[in-house]
């Protein structure tokens, strides 16, 4: 009889540790932190209608940060990522280009969707800027010295 009360209670400790070392398991996660959530391009003329940017992020949890998938809002935009794990405390970066070719001048804001195993599983970056008819850029300031002192 005391046998059996030993091995329950011995039994009884052993899944209560092993659960307890499973819930410690579950508690390490990645977590994302980006530098910038937004990326203005400013102006830019027709011409040159292909801009790119780089968001910077940090893994800032306890476990490997994986990117699953980088959603853009429109086809216009182009979002590159890794696939490979960013392990805790390094960092990444998610490039975006925007082409602008065909569509209208005027300004412009997309998003990407950015899906991983971070804490926050869904997170949103925003680029936006204007591109105007090449006429419309502005001459340089010193462009209109130098046209003015002549």
């Amino acid at each position: 009889m005391k046998q059996m009360t030993i091995l329950k209670a011995l039994a009884l400790c052993m899944v209560m540790w092993w659960g307890c070392g499973q819930g410690l398991q579950a508690q390490d996660q990645a977590d994302i932190k980006f530098e910038s959530m937004v990326h203005d391009f400013g102006t830019f003329a027709v011409s040159d209608p292909v801009q790119t940017c780089e968001f910077v992020f940090t893994n800032v949890g306890t476990a490997p940060l994986v990117i699953n998938q980088a959603i853009p809002s429109c086809g216009c935009t182009v979002p590159e990522f890794s696939e490979e794990p960013i392990a805790p405390g390094d960092q990444g970066t998610l490039r975006v280009t925007y082409n602008g070719k065909g569509k209208h001048v005027g300004p412009f804001k997309k998003t990407v969707t950015i899906r991983s195993n971070a804490k926050v599983e869904l997170l949103r970056v925003t680029i936006k800027g204007i591109m105007v008819d090449d006429a419309d850029l502005l001459m340089p300031a010193d462009s209109t010295a130098e046209i003015i002192n002549n």
